[in-house]
């Protein structure tokens, strides 16, 4: 495997004025390789020595925030809860910043799951005990473990069936270089993606919620466009060319003239997020931040395996299948 650039450019004629690069990406496949399998290992062992926490969505029980005036110690508050409810409570203070209020959110075990009636007589006793310092039910999230776990699932199907949904079009599509194959390979990207973004969840301690889905639904849609463009790329100059590039210089000549409209797009997106991000942080928007964080880190993933992943992939598959026929036809 090589990659002439001599032999591609008397071949292909470039647009003056347009940049196209002559990067060997089949070249280093392995090192790609490597370099995923040390991401996803270390992943792998923040997950097994620290675990990872799903969010009350998922595991069921309840959240509430309280607003409140004055001065009130998280220790007494989270008392006067434990007394109220009976229940062990975990309780953090943090302050609204869009109208300046302090509030305290309150997180019950997985298996408490507050009806109406028990929300009220809380807000209540609450009231009664700080009469001075107008609490104030802000809002409260109740979800049984059952419903928790089904909704789970249910989130898990939705970003199968999407995927899998994915490999067929693909397949249908890009019938003429490999359909199925091409199909396959797009699909391994987008795990890759997927586990990328479960890697930062998992690595900088964020509790697995309702935008950790949203976040591999929006990867799943963005990383496959790419392929895309590639895919529909290498079928046109191997319609242009044929026989006359094997399939790495095939691949990489059309990867380098997708890389410069793939670097524009993405950066110009993922900048953006970038912003965002830091915005949030400097603000204490821990919402925001936990949703544009993984997304940057999934933006990345997804840029760097439609290029240096799945294509070089589709070669190494298309030789194997160049030599078993090889040597069929020896023997």
């Amino acid at each position: 495997m090589s990659y002439d650039r001599e032999k591609i450019e008397s071949l292909v004629h470039t647009p003056k004025g347009v940049f196209c690069p002559h990067i060997d990406f089949c070249k280093y496949r392995f090192v790609y390789y490597g370099f995923s399998g040390l991401l996803l290992g270390i992943a792998l062992i923040a997950t097994i020595f620290f675990g990872i926490t799903l969010d009350i969505l998922f595991t069921g029980g309840t959240i509430a925030t309280y607003s409140y005036t004055g001065t009130i110690s998280e220790a007494d508050f989270q008392s006067a809860v434990e007394e109220v409810t009976g229940y062990d409570a975990e309780v953090t203070g943090s302050e609204d910043l869009m109208t300046g209020a302090e509030n305290f959110t309150v997180n019950f075990p997985s298996d408490v799951a507050m009806d109406v009636e028990e929300q009220t007589a809380m807000n209540e006793a609450l009231q009664e005990r700080f009469p001075d310092n107008n609490i104030e039910s802000v809002s409260v999230n109740a979800v049984s473990p059952t419903m928790g776990l089904d909704f789970l699932l249910k989130c898990l199907v939705a970003v199968a069936f999407a995927a899998v949904i994915m490999v067929i079009y693909i397949a249908l599509r890009f019938r003429k270089i490999g359909g199925w194959s091409a199909g396959v390979f797009a699909m391994l990207a987008l795990v890759h993606d997927l586990c990328m973004v479960y890697a930062t969840f998992a690595i900088f301690r964020m509790p697995l919620d309702d935008n950790f889905v949203a976040i591999l639904l929006v990867i799943l849609g963005y990383s496959v466009n790419d392929t895309i463009v590639i895919y529909d790329r290498i079928r046109e100059n191997e319609r242009l060319y044929g026989s006359k590039l094997t399939p790495s210089e095939l691949v990489n000549l059309s990867i380098n003239q997708s890389f410069t409209r793939a670097i524009h797009t993405n950066v110009t997106t993922i900048g953006s997020m970038i912003i965002v991000c830091v915005m949030a942080a400097v603000n204490g928007v821990d919402s925001i931040v936990t949703f544009t964080l993984p997304l940057i880190v999934g933006l990345l993933s997804g840029s760097y395996s439609t290029i240096c992943l799945c294509g070089p992939s589709w070669v190494l598959w298309k030789e194997h299948r160049a030599k078993k026929a090889m040597r069929k036809a020896k023997a």
